[in-house]
């Protein structure tokens, strides 16, 4: 059993549990993204009128769509 010096020290120690990301924040910045927009397409493409094409669904989705379309 642990004397009562040594259970003061460990209780006393801060645990190093931090560990450097091994990713680059431009990487995962750029990997949100492409989540986000891959989400927004298919909730799009879930609620299209059935006589929209996919073609249709995805320039809605990036914002190139008119009305005449």
């Amino acid at each position: 059993m642990a004397g009562s010096d040594q259970a003061a020290k460990h209780s006393s120690e801060v645990l190093h549990q931090r560990r450097n990301v091994g990713r680059c924040p431009v990487r995962m910045a750029m990997g949100g993204v492409a989540i986000a927009a891959a989400l927004g397409y298919l909730v799009l493409y879930s609620k299209k009128k059935p006589e929209a094409t996919a073609l249709d669904v995805a320039k809605a989705t990036t914002g190139i769509s008119h009305p005449r379309n």
